[in-house]
């Protein structure tokens, strides 16, 4: 724990998925070493799940919580948020700004560019590079990106993956750019007992074509236990591709084998499967796969953005993204040799209790800040 305590302005557009509960984590744990933290978040995000969330973390948040107007798209209020983040750094005397996501970290350095003091922290979760080269906006956002790298103090990639994908989209970085993987808290390491009725896998995830639904549904279709019963899934998680997920089911006849549940809490979901499957397209770092391993389950993955990271030792065990045969291949083998995905689950498990833990996480990034600290 540092000895300096720092005052520390955390900014995102809207509180939600990985890049808040990066955020959350990084909060309380700042606050529970001394340090005075606060948020600012979008005035317009707030229905009834993101208000219980930012309420829960008001306890965290000596600094308070700030609604500033954030568009999602370019606009004017691009131009009136720097203003305002600039205006709370100096009333509450931070030290450091540290922006999440494309728009937080132009925020925090634009913020710097005009005034502030503070210096500017930017960690992207993927953000910025989900924008294409070949629109306006990307073109726009890039721009951007390159222009504010001398108001950065450091950018903060979460994987290895992120930083080369930054490095091939923006360029190399010209400040501090460390890795610092996200963590997850003790409790997460407690392990999960199956339900005694729990389906043989568990999916848990956003519902659209990104996270794989379509190549999962088609896996299932044929997969049989070793006692020749078909294998079951149970799915977690609501979105746009529902009603199209729950055709492709009806179509193979597989309504009897999978079940979907709704969204519903990860952990909670564990319980009801005893292998978990994140069968994406395309990810950065997600936390399902942390937690579903810190939770002592099997995990069947495929080998897209930071997931092989996750898997350390044990990635040679990815599958490749949106081939619903080799899916299918390792779930069978799962299935006839639940001793040697246990096996795997151990190692992964060591590795990720060694590099994925919060109070690691926040070391890193804490020494960051300190270190762009001028020392009186």
């Amino acid at each position: 724990m540092s000895h300096q305590q720092l005052r520390v302005l955390q900014v995102m557009r809207a509180p939600v998925g990985g890049l808040f509960r990066h955020v959350a984590d990084l909060t309380r744990e700042l606050a529970s070493r001394g340090h005075a933290v606060g948020l600012i978040v979008d005035s317009i995000a707030n229905d009834g799940q993101t208000e219980a969330k930012l309420a829960d973390l008001a306890s965290s948040a000596s600094l308070g919580i700030h609604r500033v107007a954030m568009p999602r798209l370019l606009g004017q209020g691009d131009l009136l948020a720097p203003m305002a983040v600039r205006r709370l750094c100096r009333q509450l005397h931070i030290d450091i700004v540290h922006g999440h996501g494309a728009k937080g970290g132009f925020y925090a350095r634009l913020a710097r560019l005009s005034g502030t003091k503070a210096a500017a922290f930017y960690t992207p979760h993927g953000g910025v590079l989900h924008y294409s080269a070949q629109s306006a906006t990307g073109r726009i956002f890039h721009f951007l990106e390159r222009a504010l790298m001398r108001q950065t103090a450091a950018v903060i990639f979460e994987s290895q993956y992120a930083k080369a994908t930054y490095a091939r989209v923006i360029g190399e970085p010209t400040c501090p750019s460390p890795v610092i993987y996200n963590g997850l808290t003790p409790e997460e390491f407690e392990p999960v007992t199956a339900d005694g009725d729990a389906a043989d896998f568990v999916f848990v995830g956003e519902l659209r074509a990104l996270k794989g639904i379509f190549p999962l549904v088609e896996a299932m279709d044929g997969l049989v236990r070793p006692d020749g019963q078909p294998a079951t899934l149970v799915v977690a998680g609501d979105g746009g591709e529902r009603g199209a997920m729950e055709a492709a089911i009806a179509t193979r006849g597989l309504g009897d084998r999978i079940h979907l549940v709704g969204a519903q809490p990860a952990r909670a979901m564990f319980a009801r499967g005893r292998v978990a499957l994140v069968p994406s397209l395309a990810e950065s770092l997600p936390y399902v796969v942390l937690e579903a391993a810190a939770a002592k389950l099997p995990v069947i993955a495929t080998n897209v953005g930071g997931i092989g990271e996750i898997f350390g030792p044990t990635a040679s065990d990815l599958v490749p993204a949106g081939d619903a045969d080799a899916l299918r291949a390792k779930m069978q083998t799962t299935l006839a040799h639940p001793d040697v995905a246990a096996a795997s689950m151990r190692q992964r498990l060591e590795h990720i209790s060694e590099h994925f833990s919060v109070g690691r996480m926040t070391d890193a990034i804490e020494a960051q800040y300190l270190a762009a600290i001028p020392t009186s």
